[in-house]
């Protein structure tokens, strides 16, 4: 029987927000974040991987107890989907079932929420699976200067809206064989749902950093 491994993909070039992966919040590098998460849930988990190219990002992910995949140029550019690094990550270790990608730009998840998943998805026999949150906004596109909704009709109550989800990008588990072929899932995965404030949480610019770490600070508090 093969490890489950989680991998962590973190390169080390980010436009909006320069060094984000290592940049500290509450003290913390981002990063460390879902390297603690993983570790945290060693009775899943056999192995936890960081892929990048950054030395900083390295010297960081080993500190806190990860496992080290050098990120060849030719995966971190900016355009590079996440399962090219995944694949190469595969390509490099033996005896792989199953892959949890974790992304430290989420780096808040609830306590159970990898336990909960993994037992979804060992009992199921789709091959992926992924983390969704409902989301309850009236929403629309605005063509040719014309507002269309999409989900509501003008004047419909919030709360009769048909219920529509987003990818939240807490967590994903997927056979290996599968990002082997370059997929981590697919619409026959398993959608998870996850309805918490750390579901919304996703760190692209300075915004999104500081919400984190006044969720975070709020959250230690309560």
């Amino acid at each position: 029987m093969g490890k489950t491994i989680a991998i962590i993909p973190a390169r080390g070039g980010s436009k909006r927000l320069p060094n984000k992966n290592v940049k500290p919040i509450c003290g913390i590098p981002l990063l460390a974040y879902s390297i603690k998460y993983a570790l945290s849930n060693s009775h899943i988990i056999d192995e936890v991987y960081v892929s990048s190219d950054s030395k900083n990002i390295k010297i960081i992910a080993q500190q806190y107890g990860a496992k080290i995949i050098h990120r060849p140029e030719s995966l971190s550019g900016d355009s590079e989907p996440t399962v090219t690094a995944l694949k190469h990550v595969l390509d490099t270790i033996e005896d792989v079932d199953t892959v949890i990608l974790l992304q430290p730009t989420n780096p808040l998840r609830p306590k159970s929420l990898l336990k909960d998943a993994f037992n979804v998805f060992k009992t199921d026999t789709r091959k992926s699976l992924f983390t969704v949150s409902i989301d309850n906004k009236k929403l629309g596109k605005i063509i040719g200067g014309k507002y269309q909704p999409l989900n509501y009709k003008i004047g419909q109550r919030s709360q009769d809206l048909e219920p529509l989800y987003f990818e939240n990008g807490l967590l994903y588990i997927t056979e290996a064989e599968l990002i082997k072929e370059k997929i981590i899932f697919n619409e026959t995965s398993i959608p998870f749902i996850v309805n918490h404030k750390f579901a919304t949480i996703d760190i692209d610019t300075q915004d999104d950093f500081d919400y984190a770490e006044y969720i975070l600070k709020n959250y230690n508090e309560n």
